[in-house]
């Protein structure tokens, strides 16, 4: 590239340059430069689980849906999965279907938009909530967080203040200070996003008690939550702990869901649950129903084809979300079990000093403390030299309390892959630490 650039950085949204947003892209490019590396680094699906996928099958099955309970003909049925269609959704039936039987989450299907995944439902669900940058309303989040939250705020030009998460997730004494602290300063914790069940990257889940105490606190101090439902499907069956819409009785929770790990990632589907009632001249409607005015400036609608593909895994599965990711809640349960037994026997009962691992019982990931800055410079030196690829904590947080950790994923290896992956991550860390 020569001549004199058209364009300078300072003159695009400080977005385009922050680190947070860059991290994935460099992660990216490191794992290409070393293929043979093994890489508990990605948070994604294990591809077992897409090479049986017949997307004509499926959306076979959502086209006789259509005929038979929706009263299309046959030909408006298949042409609605050429056409834009409707921006709120075309499987918003079935979902709630879904939710209701499995999460006991009762939403009126038009109190659902079916989005371009969970991260438009977010985007989508933040720009409604801050009605303009420096007008004194803030987003809470745990810290550490979940990227796409954080990018999502910095792309909307709203300010975010981190809560602290632990073993029990959100702190809720925390948050109901910051409220204090913010009204106190003209402003107000306008919405706070929360992962209560296994969260990404810190693996933390949210005791019931807790649960009932952070809606509460939602209540008095007259902010959404925006709860976040991704991994929730691989707790063990015998579980019964709900979700926070589950538990919503005030209208306080914007749901987000997504089909990429129960489904598949290619898809490209999310919803959003979002039954809060806004008042207009004319009346009222849903908020999700607002949601899909903002989606028709953003990605118009979401493709009707995914929709359909989606909407016929449901089908096949008797219209539920439990059924549809019970085998891969198995082979992620599994995984998990693996990699912990791994660390055990590879680190040893006594740990060497400053590395400490935590034990979720769900989710994709496992964090780890370690007593060196876990940057992406010694993310380097990890692939180059023992052939292990990570994911460094400090992407995740607004601070600096989580520089010294590392997040594995154990979602998309296998347990042999895994057992050499730890014995080269037991050797680098031992080495590290010895250093």
């Amino acid at each position: 590239m020569t001549g004199t650039p058209d364009l300078h950085a300072d003159d695009l949204h400080a977005s385009v340059r922050d680190p947070a947003l860059g991290a994935i892209g460099f992660l990216n490019e490191v794992m290409s430069r070393y293929p043979e590396a093994i890489s508990f680094a990605p948070g994604a699906p294990h591809p077992d689980f897409m090479r049986d996928i017949d997307t004509r099958a499926l959306t076979d099955r959502f086209v006789a849906h259509l005929v038979d309970e929706r009263g299309f003909t046959p030909d408006s049925a298949q042409r609605a999965l050429y056409e834009y269609g409707p921006a709120q959704g075309l499987i918003n039936d079935l979902v709630a279907e879904a939710i209701g039987a499995d999460q006991g989450i009762h939403a009126d299907p038009r109190a659902i938009v079916v989005t371009v995944g969970a991260q438009e439902a977010l985007l989508l669900t933040l720009r409604a909530l801050f009605r303009h940058s420096g007008g004194g309303d803030v987003l809470g989040i745990a810290d550490p967080c979940y990227a796409g939250i954080t990018g999502a705020a910095r792309l909307l030009d709203i300010p975010v203040v981190p809560l602290r998460e632990g073993e029990a997730g959100l702190d809720v004494d925390h948050l109901a200070a910051q409220c204090r602290e913010a009204r106190q300063g003209g402003r107000r914790v306008r919405a706070c996003y929360v992962a209560p069940d296994f969260s990404n990257p810190g693996g933390a889940r949210m005791p019931l008690a807790t649960r009932h105490a952070l809606l509460d606190l939602a209540d008095r101090e007259d902010l959404l939550l925006i709860e976040d439902n991704a991994y929730g499907f691989t707790a063990p069956e015998d579980d019964g702990l709900p979700g926070l819409k589950a538990l919503d009785g005030r209208r306080r929770v914007v749901h987000v869901g997504t089909f990429a790990k129960v489904g598949f990632p290619g898809a490209r589907v999310g919803y959003a649950v979002a039954d809060q009632r806004v008042q207009h001249d004319a009346g009222e409607r849903a908020l999700a129903e607002e949601l899909a005015v903002l989606k028709t400036m953003t990605t118009v609608n979401t493709p009707p084809l995914a929709q359909a593909v989606v909407g016929g895994l449901l089908l096949e599965h008797g219209r539920s979300l439990a059924e549809l990711g019970r085998p891969k809640a198995q082979r992620y349960r599994r995984n998990l079990g693996c990699l912990l037994d791994a660390l055990d026997r590879h680190l040893g009962d006594a740990l060497p000093p400053g590395i400490t691992v935590q034990r979720p019982a769900g989710g994709f990931f496992v964090r780890i403390d370690i007593p060196v800055p876990a940057d992406l410079a010694l993310l380097e030196v990890s692939a180059a030299e023992h052939g292990v690829l990570w994911t460094p904590m400090g992407q995740f947080s607004l601070t600096d309390r989580c520089d010294r950790q590392l997040r594995l994923s154990c979602s998309y290896l296998d347990p042999d892959q895994i057992e050499q992956g730890v014995k080269r991550l037991a050797a680098f860390l031992r080495e590290k630490t010895a250093a």
